[in-house]
């Protein structure tokens, strides 16, 4: 049992030290503000677009796409929380259903997460995603409503899992009597279409919309805004609100960056007992973020990203060189097999390369070979020690870091 001095001291120090927030959740990604500034023009165009439900009309499907942080699920509910009042007001039958894909994770569990909004109930597990597909539409067809689906993040979904459930979506209207479907996708990738079957992209992007990143001055509103909620007047200084601001519109304009920046500066000049938080407690909010940021995202890769990293790492240890393709395929082969699980397709392993990369995680570049043509050189862009560190404590992929491919072993047949 540790010494319960030092927590008291903690929490001692922690309640009487000058309190800096007044709301925390402000700053967190999912509060939806009471305005969204600039991004008026976002707000108008989608509310057009969706308008005709209003009078029992479906809308067309829409698409948005953007980096991280660009205000694309906070437009898209923000327009969609009012377009169900109004809907109330006029009594028109419009429900709508917001799912992300990154979250929910398989076809099943979108299916039964649109199911449960319309008040159906579908097992957690146990049925075919045909059976449960089929339950919603009938489900649906019965509660005569027009039903806007959001999908967001929804490249994370197609990536790993391909765009069956778009496919369904999108021709589920033929299959409807009394109901009717409209689509809103959100995508962070803006190179979805490579993903898509050329159908499904045209039936489901009937409109587009572009989210811009924000400049530094964009995002020195919303931290102000946000700020004002967020903490007593006095709290921030002038150089902290500018350098959040500055470093998150390098970053590509993102404004979820900015808000989790000005936090955890909040939370380090807390814990410093700090009456202000300064550009030092920012810099520091900086170091922590970016370390936090690399190792939740290799936690919450799909196992066979995960396995493709390691079949790079690999590669990597035995020759210190990059690696082709084709060697990682061989590799990740290898792995897959010591794991008894599925392979992808050399074709999919080459989309999950590309989402490493814009992660990244890795670096792909295209080098030519001169008249033997060119080939795509990989390597690893984060160390191999934080691999061995976040995949360590899995028991499975442990096995895998300390396992040696066969193919890599130069002394193949002496091990048979």
């Amino acid at each position: 049992m540790g010494n319960p001095n030092i927590l008291d001291d903690v929490f001692e120090k922690f309640v009487n030290c000058a309190k800096l927030f007044k709301d925390r959740e402000v700053l967190r990604h999912d509060y939806l503000p009471e305005k969204l500034p600039h991004r008026e023009d976002q707000i108008r165009v989608l509310g057009q677009a969706v308008a005709p439900v209003l009078k029992d009309a479906r809308c067309s499907n829409i698409f948005l796409y953007g980096k991280t942080g660009t205000g694309k699920t906070a437009v898209a509910k923000f327009v969609l929380s009012h377009l169900e009042s109004k809907a109330k007001e006029y009594g028109a039958p419009v429900k709508f259903c917001y799912v992300n894909c990154r979250m929910t994770g398989s076809e099943y569990r979108v299916f039964a997460s649109l199911s449960q909004s319309l008040g159906l109930s579908i097992p957690f597990t146990g049925l075919s995603v045909g059976e449960v597909f089929d339950r919603f539409r009938n489900g649906l067809d019965a509660s005569r409503t027009i039903f806007i689906v959001v999908l967001d993040e929804i490249d994370a979904l197609i990536k790993d899992r391909g765009d069956g459930i778009l496919y369904e979506l999108t021709r589920i209207n033929e299959a409807l009597h009394k109901s009717k479907v409209s689509i809103i996708g959100i995508s962070n990738d803006l190179r979805l279409k490579e993903f898509l079957d050329p159908r499904v992209f045209s039936s489901l992007s009937e409109e587009e919309m572009v989210f811009r990143p924000y400049d530094a001055s964009e995002l020195r509103n919303i931290l102000l805004e946000r700020s004002k909620l967020s903490f007593y007047d006095g709290c921030l200084s002038e150089p902290a609100l500018s350098i959040c601001s500055a470093l998150a519109a390098a970053e590509h304009g993102d404004a979820r960056r900015a808000l989790d920046l000005l936090r955890v500066a909040g939370e380090v000049a807390e814990r410093n007992g700090s009456p202000l938080i300064t550009e030092e407690h920012v810099r520091d909010a900086e170091k922590h973020i970016e370390h936090n940021k690399v190792v939740e995202a290799l936690k919450n890769l799909t196992l066979h990203s995960k396995l493709v990293l390691l079949s790079v790492y690999h590669l990597n240890k035995a020759s210190g060189t990059n690696a082709t393709t084709g060697e990682i395929y061989d590799v990740y082969n290898e792995l897959c097999g010591e794991l008894g699980v599925s392979l992808l397709t050399q074709r999919r392993l080459g989309t999950l390369i590309n989402e490493l990369d814009v992660m990244g995680l890795l670096n792909s570049k295209v080098v030519s070979m001169g008249r033997y043509g060119r080939t795509k050189k990989i390597r690893l862009e984060i160390s191999r020690t934080l691999i061995q560190d976040v995949f360590g404590s899995d028991e499975r992929l442990s096995r895998m870091i300390k396992y040696e491919p066969k193919l890599l072993s130069k002394n193949t047949h002496n091990r048979h």
